[in-house]
């Protein structure tokens, strides 16, 4: 028995819509990161959770395309959307995630975490997790392609993507984050806070590759 036109082209909708699903999963991350505290919830907390949900819903075929392998047949269906409305309906979507979403919704966020940032200073805060939130936040369609570019679009897809954002992450990110760190180590200095922290917290950075191969030799 065939599959129906109308469920066939709402599940190319689904399929159509989760690149945009992707992106709202970026913009609350974006927001967790502040809401957590800054570097802390890079990992294991909110931050990370959407991260991960942004990476299944842009390789969401690879991991269908398991199915199969546990008796359950998913085969998906292949052209574009045949039925007028859905059409519509997911250019219209995809519109708004990308030109209101993107381009002004994630940048106005960003910049009230700029003034979140100067308030937390006049209170007595640290202003960092309110600049890695705004800075995060105008890098989300950057972000975005990076995930994309990764992305093998295999079975092993978000497994491929985990491991290329990690070396990104080890080899990009953290020499940036180790140079915030001296800068938060001069902040500290300045306020007349500890300086052990941020100076551990960098040359931690500056190995991050080189503790995590100590580890795998160890096992």
């Amino acid at each position: 028995m065939a599959t129906p036109q109308l469920l066939s082209d709402f599940i190319r909708l689904m399929l159509l819509l989760a690149p945009s699903a992707a992106v709202l999963c970026l913009i609350l991350a974006g927001v967790s990161l502040r809401r957590e505290g800054g570097p802390a919830a890079v990992v294991g907390g909110t931050f990370a959770k959407w991260m991960f949900w942004a990476i299944v819903f842009l390789t969401l075929p690879g991991l269908i395309s398991w199915f199969p392998s546990f008796g359950v047949p998913a085969n998906l269906p292949a052209g574009g959307i045949g039925t007028g409305w859905m059409a519509n309906l997911q250019s219209d979507l995809a519109n708004f995630m990308s030109n209101f979403v993107v381009t002004r919704l994630a940048t106005s966020l960003a910049a009230f975490f700029v003034l979140r940032a100067i308030l937390d200073t006049i209170q007595g805060g640290h202003p960092l997790p309110s600049i890695l939130a705004a800075m995060f936040l105008l890098a989300v369609q950057t972000t975005l392609n990076l995930i994309k570019s990764y992305n093998t679009g295999g079975q092993f897809a978000t497994a491929d993507v985990l491991d290329s954002l990690w070396n990104y992450m080890a080899g990009t990110i953290c020499p940036i984050a180790a140079g915030l760190a001296i800068v938060g180590a001069i902040w500290n200095f300045a306020t007349r806070r500890p300086l052990l922290p941020m100076l551990g917290a960098t040359l931690g950075l500056l190995t991050v590759s080189a503790l995590w191969k100590l580890v795998t030799a160890m096992m």
